[in-house]
């Protein structure tokens, strides 16, 4: 796996909306360590809500939460024009056969299953935004 940039997400605001405590420290340690302004939001609710304040570069969520789950928080961003832009990776525990398919089908842009790995994180989140075209600049010498 090929070294990346320390300062890869230098300038970038991200937001992390995860209810598990681990997962979300994970992500926003790696983040931060990379260079990335760190947002986070508990549940679909409050991670909607800051996405239309902070604007993020993008977003991880978690796909399973209490109140507001991911598929709802998804459906409330991409309908909104604020929101409806930004790309949205999903996070999920549950790898089933599909599950993939039907979260980008339902507007996330990937899914990153968990656990989360500090080792491995920031690669496997670049392997899936570097076709961001927004993000693809940034990234695409640092796969």
């Amino acid at each position: 796996m090929k070294a990346i940039r320390q300062d890869l997400l230098s300038g970038w605001k991200v937001l992390v909306v995860e209810d598990d405590p681990f997962s979300l420290d994970v992500a926003t340690i790696m983040l931060e360590a990379h260079g990335a302004q760190v947002h986070t939001a508990e549940d679909g609710a409050q991670g909607y809500k800051t996405a239309q304040v902070v604007r993020p570069n993008f977003i991880l969520s978690d796909i399973s939460m209490p109140g507001m789950d991911g598929w709802m928080m998804i459906d409330a961003l991409k309908a909104d024009p604020r929101t409806k832009d930004i790309p949205v990776i999903a996070l999920t525990a549950h790898a089933m056969k599909g599950y993939r398919e039907r979260a980008i089908a339902s507007g996330f842009h990937n899914l990153l299953t968990k656990p989360l790995t500090p080792e491995t994180f920031i690669h496997d989140l670049i392997v899936l935004l570097v076709d961001v075209p927004e993000l693809t600049a940034a990234l695409k010498d640092s796969v």
